[in-house]
């Protein structure tokens, strides 16, 4: 009995010294999003890195200079829209990578599929 005890303190004492076991939390990036459709599953556009970016945590993805880029909705910041976009990294012409947020600037548009005009609430990103 007292070696069940000695365990749930130990289990205590790591879960308040290790962040980890608590989980963590993350500023929610926005409220609202464009996207083409009502379930932002279509995509809206095509577009190449223009620079290597490496994720800042787990909602975002790694991108290298050059690969192409499948755009799926666009994060509106107040009246702003598309510091962050949501995409799928193309591996090659067979595969799909990744899927994730990262910044707009660092790439450009090759085409354009869509309008982005449906303004969708976002859920915890």
């Amino acid at each position: 009995m007292t070696q069940i005890v000695y365990l749930i303190i130990l289990l205590f004492c790591l879960r308040l010294m290790c962040p980890l076991t608590t989980g963590i939390f993350m500023e929610k990036l926005t409220s609202k999003k464009l996207c083409a459709d009502d379930d932002c599953v279509y995509n809206i556009s095509l577009a190449r890195a223009e620079e290597d970016y490496n994720a800042s945590d787990c909602r975002f993805i790694n991108i290298k200079k050059g690969q192409l880029i499948y755009v799926y909705s666009k994060l509106m910041n107040g009246k702003d829209s598309g510091e962050f976009w949501s995409a799928n990294i193309r591996v090659d012409s067979y595969h799909m990578g990744a899927v994730g947020y990262f910044p707009s600037i660092l790439v450009a548009e090759q085409h354009v599929y869509q309008e982005a005009n449906k303004t969708v609430p976002t859920r915890n990103l």
